[in-house]
């Protein structure tokens, strides 16, 4: 039943064409009040075909703890997957280097991915007496976040349990697993990202 609701909600979303989102916050909202009856932890794959990778785009809902890949696909947007992410540890707009949020973004400005780069080997240290570990995963999704650097979606080595959940310094970060699945299948560099704010 679930499904059908979701689903719904989707076909009644504008598309998105041309390197702009057209889809409103509201019927994002639609998509994820019918999603969020499911459990956080879940991995959804709805439909692996993807038409045209190029007209996939990211919504991350920083409230629900979830990355969602929508597809435009003529005048509807689809939803392909979503999975549970870890967002900054306090919420709220990003202000200032260090301050452990999440950077927001709009439908009418995005931001996005400018690079993917294998991070299998990259450590850090957390602070939490562990030293430098492997924390990223296999890939690091660089995001062009204006007026902030360093801000990406990657895995989360040594770091799984915090997903979902808030504990991260600014990034998004994802199951390994579900990290491996997102590059493979739908992200690319040029890949538009929204992230919604906080409630």
């Amino acid at each position: 039943m679930f499904l059908l609701l979701l689903l719904s909600a989707l076909w009644a979303m504008p598309a998105c064409h041309n390197n702009s989102i057209k889809a409103t916050e509201t019927s994002v909202e639609v998509m994820i009040d019918t999603t969020i009856s499911t459990s956080l932890y879940d991995t959804l794959n709805l439909d692996p075909e993807v038409v045209a990778k190029e007209n996939c785009f990211i919504v991350i809902a920083k409230p629900e703890y979830r990355l969602y890949v929508c597809e435009a696909i003529e005048d509807d947007t689809v939803c392909r997957a979503y999975y549970p992410v870890c967002v900054g540890k306090n919420k709220g707009h990003k202000q200032k280097k260090g301050d452990m949020r999440t950077p927001e973004s709009t439908f009418e400005k995005p931001f996005t991915i400018t690079q993917i780069t294998d991070a299998s080997k990259w450590t850090h240290d957390f602070g939490d007496g562990r030293g430098e570990i492997l924390s990223y995963g296999n890939w690091f999704m660089r995001l062009a976040t204006p007026g902030f650097t360093g801000i990406g979606i990657h895995g989360s080595t040594n770091n799984e349990d915090s997903v979902p959940g808030r504990g991260s310094e600014g990034c998004i970060r994802l199951r390994n697993n579900d990290l491996d699945q997102l590059k493979a299948k739908y992200a690319f560099v040029g890949m538009r990202v929204v992230i919604l704010p906080d409630k």
